[in-house]
């Protein structure tokens, strides 16, 4: 009876062909990036048209929705908004050039942890960009924009505005992946549901903190942050509780 032949050894790449390995997937993610923004700036237009439907402006409306005060600002918009926008068209391909070249390094417990919590994060990011856009974007601007009294009305420029929206939906996407942190904090044993439930006074001080500098300044949008994170930081709990229960079965861990 032979006996069974034992499975080769992946070849061990030597430095320089790392630095190879870097370089071809850094050109083909430029590549594919500028590839992106020519497709992206072809729609451009329907792309900040999309932004600027929170201003609540009707078609046919004299007034434009935003201006430009100086001659290269709305190139320079236009620009950033092409370069931002087709960075999310190409985030696949970037993300599995990123995960191609660290996948080598990783063991095989750490390359399931990231593929279990690589898509999760991307899911609860998408998530808070989209409420972030959808939800608190227009509460804020209908707050900020009541301020328009007849000795001053608004005239907001497409730099300020894109700047604007750009951090509240990234804020939004950074904040929905609190249960994912504490999730993670989780597994590789720094906390503990026991813990996490016990600091919970401090954490609803330091929520409604957050909440505060994240928010225009009315008590709604500050209580819709809160009750918001205080609901990430429950589910956070919960999905520790979750981890922690099955820290002992060595196929779920």
């Amino acid at each position: 009876m032979t006996p069974p032949r034992s499975e080769p050894s992946k070849k061990r790449l030597s430095f320089l062909d790392h630095l190879e390995e870097l370089r071809t997937r850094i050109i083909h993610s430029i590549v594919i990036l500028i590839i992106a923004a020519f497709v992206v700036y072809l729609f451009a237009d329907k792309i900040l048209k999309f932004l600027i439907a929170p201003l609540g402006r009707v078609e046919g409306d004299p007034q434009p929705p935003l201006v430009f005060l100086a001659p290269g600002e709305a190139f320079a918009s236009v620009l950033i908004l092409t370069l931002w926008s087709a960075l999310v068209l190409a985030s696949p391909f970037l993300l599995y050039q990123i995960w191609s070249f660290v996948a080598e390094a990783l063991t095989q417990k750490e390359r399931r942890s990231v593929v279990i919590f690589g898509p999760l994060s991307l899911i609860f990011f998408g998530a808070g960009c989209a409420f972030g856009y959808f939800v608190v974007v227009p509460i804020s601007l209908r707050f900020l924009l009541s301020f328009s009294w007849e000795v001053m009305a608004p005239m907001i420029t497409v730099s300020r505005y894109l700047s604007f929206v750009g951090s509240v939906v990234v804020s939004f996407g950074i904040v929905f992946e609190l249960p994912l942190i504490l999730l993670f904090l989780t597994k590789i044993g720094v906390a503990t549901p026991a813990f996490l439930s016990q600091k919970r006074k401090h954490a609803v001080v330091l929520i409604f903190i957050v909440s505060a500098i994240l928010t225009p300044p009315d008590v709604f949008s500050q209580l819709l942050m809160a009750i918001l994170l205080i609901s990430l930081y429950e589910l956070g709990i919960f999905l520790s509780k979750l981890a922690h229960s099955t820290k002992a079965r060595p196929y779920l861990s």
